[in-house]
């Protein structure tokens, strides 16, 4: 066991024992996500590292604090990747933030989100005890899925220390076409395409135009090309990763950010005080507006859908509260790992 596990046990046990929150920090990139930190900050960046990683297999194992950049490099001299593309916000981005918060690429509605690629998760809960879910192969079902639990939980279940990601060959071919395109259209050609046997792997509208991104089997995505037609989009990886990284024009700026999940059919929201970027497909819209927090809830529980407050937006405002049977079992499974409630207080909603 390494000195970094034991340290965090001790500091962990002695936390429970005063009452004391802590805060699990790893790269610092989502500082600015959920709610306000409160507690004493426990460094995980320094737990950094390949545990195991066999190409052949598929398989990848490494050390929470490990860097999301580190971990693609790896990946990369080996002709794979994490096909959910994480964002590394800067490059400092770590693996434990990755799963904690959940977030994921463009790629994210044709390949699958960070949970369908996690086999098993190592972390400390808030007794101090080390615990080991899930495992390193794919073929690994046992019971209930309890790893998955910790992408999205912000940290609140336990202090994660190791991952084991399934991971895939990098797409042989990566072409991008441009469409003049209003966003109705745009949404009616999203949903068109996403009933097809397209190598699909993003679809963005912005400023007029559709962008559909095609990855995979050269011959497949040939064969897609010549179908769609348009025309190729200049510095095509620069932009795909300007929306992974929230870098693109769309992102700049202090006016208040959303991140709306509704069906991909939601028409457009853009109005008189809504900017809009639509990303997954018209599976997720990110809005710029001044609307007060139950407005834009409202508008995302009329399409279906929900919403995450990222930035401009008071933190205790930043992720929806459930439906009061969902709320209890979070609160469940929060006293199953957390009974004292020290780690990552209200950072996920304020009462948990």
């Amino acid at each position: 066991m390494s000195d970094f596990i034991e340290q965090a046990q001790a500091r962990i046990r002695a936390a429970q024992a005063s009452g004391a929150p802590l805060v699990i920090r790893g790269g610092g990139s989502k500082d600015g996500i959920g709610g306000e930190p409160v507690g004493v900050v426990v460094e995980t960046g320094g737990h950094h590292g390949v545990v195991d990683y066999d190409p052949s297999e598929l398989v990848l194992t490494v050390k929470a604090g490990t860097r999301i950049t580190e971990v693609e490099a790896t990946l990369a001299a080996s002709g794979q990747c994490l096909p959910f593309e994480p964002p590394s916000f800067g490059g400092v981005a770590t693996v434990g933030g990755c799963v904690a918060s959940g977030l994921s690429g463009p790629r994210r509605p044709y390949a699958g989100a960070v949970r369908d690629y996690l086999l098993g998760v190592t972390l400390i809960d808030g007794r101090g005890d080390l615990l080991r879910f899930g495992g390193q192969v794919m073929k690994n079902v046992a019971g209930f899925d309890t790893f998955r639990l910790q992408a999205g939980a912000m940290g609140t279940l336990g202090l994660i220390t190791e991952v084991s990601f399934k991971v895939l060959p990098k797409p042989e071919a990566d072409e991008t076409r441009v469409f003049a395109a209003n966003a109705a259209e745009a949404i009616t050609t999203m949903n068109r395409l996403a009933g097809q046997p397209l190598p699909l792997a993003g679809a963005v509208h912005r400023d007029g135009r559709l962008m559909l991104r095609l990855a995979g089997n050269p011959a497949a995505v040939t064969a897609a090309l010549a179908k769609l037609g348009g025309e190729p989009l200049a510095d095509a990886p620069v932009f795909w990763m300007s929306i992974r990284e929230q870098t693109h024009p769309f992102f700049a700026g202090a006016a208040p950010l959303w991140r709306l999940a509704v069906k991909p059919t939601t028409p457009p929201l853009a109005a008189d005080g809504i900017d809009e970027l639509i990303d997954w497909g018209g599976g997720q819209r990110w809005l710029r507006t001044v609307l007060p927090v139950d407005a834009v809830r409202a508008l995302a529980a009329a399409h279906g859908g929900h919403t995450t407050a990222l930035r401009g937006i008071a933190r205790q405002h930043t992720f929806q509260p459930p439906a009061p049977a969902v709320m209890a079992l979070h609160r469940r499974l929060k006293a199953s790992f957390d009974p004292a409630g020290i780690l990552n207080r209200g950072r996920l909603y304020p009462d948990l």
